[in-house]
């Protein structure tokens, strides 16, 4: 069952640039009226204008563990969260739940039909546990649930949309609305996509027809963002998108984006660049049995600062876009 007590209490991470409100969006507002609204904020989320929840690198599969990855625990893990998030859902609305890419894995090592069953099995598994979440739910499409199937496959078996696209929920506080922006970054450089052990998981991109398209619905967005991706916009190493740079400024010149939610390399962490912060949430697979367990609930609240409550592993987080 799941336990609240596995909540971790916020920390305002000051330290991550100055505090700032997006130009365009919720002018006058400045550093003491952002502090204010978080400390504001009640445990069951009244005085936020929109929640989620999050979750993210299930890696799924009935399979031995290797080394800090336990597939199998993932599946008390998620039932555990899921009860976290309908409970929250009950208290006070969720207008979505996200889950961040990679939801299943295998250990099949030939490409034949029984490894695609095999995954096939995975996924449905996961989609009977996800299908019990009280709210709708977006997935953001990862590197490992391209390994052996299609996007087609994938996305015929599971609640999964088109790979990149964006939608709009109305806050449930107030007036307003929040636009949520899904990328996928599973392509090679040459803008193939993965599928089929076509895949390196160090090789990944934004194609350039993704790219524009994500110009152009920033451009003709007029609410506060928020990005979801599996891989990495921030950093250099071989979790990070490698043309993120160019995403990057297409984040920045909009002026609307308040956060970037991520996956894929299963660590807790936070970064701010050019004024946007980017965070990295905890894998689920991670580690052994329900101590470590991870989910986040994602709280906008009405000055458009976020508070990220994390439960089990989940690191908490107080946001507000600083300057840089």
């Amino acid at each position: 069952m799941y336990n609240g007590a596995m909540e971790i209490s916020r920390r305002a991470l000051l330290a991550s640039g100055s505090l700032a409100v997006l130009p365009g969006l919720a002018g006058g507002r400045g550093v003491a009226g952002s502090l204010a609204g978080l400390s504001a904020l009640g445990g069951d989320g009244s005085g936020a204008a929109l929640r989620f929840g999050a979750i993210t690198d299930i890696h799924y599969a009935d399979i031995d563990a290797r080394g800090t990855r336990f597939y199998r625990d993932s599946l008390a893990k998620v039932r555990a969260a899921i009860e976290g998030m309908n409970r929250a859902h009950d208290e006070r609305a969720l207008a979505f739940a996200v889950h961040l890419g990679d939801l299943i894995d295998t250990n099949a090592e030939t490409l034949d039909d029984a490894a695609v069953e095999q995954e096939l099995g995975h996924l449905r598994t996961m989609e009977a546990e996800l299908d019990r979440l009280a709210m709708e739910r977006h997935y953001v499409f990862g590197n490992h649930c391209l390994y052996t199937l299609t996007r087609e496959e994938f996305a015929a078996h599971s609640r999964a949309q088109r790979s990149h696209y964006s939608f709009d929920r109305r806050f449930t506080e107030g007036s307003g609305s929040l636009h949520v922006v899904v990328l996928d970054a599973c392509y090679t450089s040459d803008g193939t996509g993965y599928g089929r052990r076509n895949f390196d998981w160090t090789d990944t991109n934004l194609p350039e027809h993704e790219l524009r398209w994500l110009e152009a619905d920033l451009a003709a967005a007029r609410d506060p963002v928020i990005v979801l991706t599996h891989q990495r916009l921030d950093g250099e190493g071989q979790t990070t998108i490698r043309n993120a740079p160019a995403a990057r400024a297409i984040l920045e010149k909009s002026g609307r984006v308040l956060a970037v939610l991520q996956g894929h390399s299963h660590e807790n962490s936070l970064a701010t660049i050019g004024g946007i912060p980017y965070v990295v949430l905890r894998a689920t697979v991670e580690g052994a049995g329900l101590e470590h367990e991870a989910h986040a609930l994602v709280e906008v609240l009405p000055d458009l600062s976020i508070a990220v409550r994390g439960f089990g592993m989940q690191s908490a987080r107080e946001l507000t876009r600083g300057a840089g």
